[in-house]
């Protein structure tokens, strides 16, 4: 393979991929190498619309790369990040709590509450402590190895993690997959794997679409513009910080240490003072 591939860990390219009706196939195999429930759960999934209800207009707006329903009513979302956002837990719980909450009426009951089940998947570390790329969280008891009840579980994978040996493991295919930036990746993994195979031809297709391309392009400006503004106002924020610490007479070394700043800026600030 020589063709330029558009990486389907980018979100706008995994949400268009797997989104996609006419790929329902590649979703479900990837949702069942992934999910320990029931494969008769995966006979009918139903691709929702990714944004979380709200309750008021001002409550905050979630949403998500790709939602879908199982037979049964469970919720599964999938959540794909370069790196883990700032609180990134938080959101997952946030998210999670939506999504009960959305299930049910003032006159409903509580026993017709659905399982959530949230696939956070991350470029970067995500998960300290574990050289594991596949971890599986409930509400647990650690002390005592009980568990509470998994009406909200959580995956998370996280692709820096992945062996780069093969392993006998279909996640593990799934994974390279989502990974791969080259051609040559893509080649590999589908030589180990029929599914995989038929996966990456479609993604070959979608990678020839201009229009998809662009979106990934806008995509990518768009995040460089943000990380450009978030660095400037961090910037702005040190030099302020910096100059309050001036006033007060902090010695430069501290100065440093507190705001990153270089000698020679806090001392350019200490002199336009």
């Amino acid at each position: 393979m020589s063709q330029v591939i558009l990486p389907v860990k980018r979100d706008v390219i995994f949400k268009i991929y797997f989104a996609d009706e006419r790929n329902i196939e590649f979703l479900t195999d990837f949702l069942k190498a992934t999910l320990p429930i029931p494969a008769e759960e995966y006979d009918e999934l139903t691709i929702v619309d990714p944004h979380l209800i709200r309750d008021f207009s001002s409550d905050k707006l979630g949403i998500v790369d790709v939602k879908l329903k199982t037979v049964s009513g469970k919720t599964i979302h999938i959540d794909i990040q370069v790196a883990p956002l700032p609180y990134m837990k938080s959101r997952i719980a946030y998210y999670d709590a939506k999504m009960i909450s959305e299930q049910i009426g003032k006159s409903e009951d509580y026993q017709n509450i659905k399982q959530v089940i949230s696939i956070i998947i991350t470029e970067e570390e995500f998960i300290t402590g574990s050289s594991n790329c596949h971890h599986r969280f409930t509400m647990y008891d650690s002390k005592n190895e009980i568990e509470l009840t998994d009406i909200v579980e959580v995956h998370t994978l996280e692709l820096c993690k992945v062996p780069a040996e093969p392993e006998d493991n279909h996640l593990y295919n799934w994974l390279r997959f989502i990974k791969a930036e080259e051609a040559e990746e893509l080649e590999a993994v589908a030589q180990r794997d029929p599914i995989i195979k038929k996966a990456v031809l479609k993604l070959m297709e979608l990678s020839e679409d201009e229009r998809t391309r662009m979106l990934l392009e806008k995509r990518e400006k768009e995040r460089m513009d943000n990380s450009v503004r978030e660095k400037w106002a961090i910037k702005q924020n040190s030099i302020e910080i910096a100059k309050k610490l001036l006033k007060r007479k902090r010695p430069i070394k501290e100065i440093i240490e507190d705001t990153g700043l270089t000698r020679k800026e806090i001392e350019n600030l200490k002199d336009a003072n």
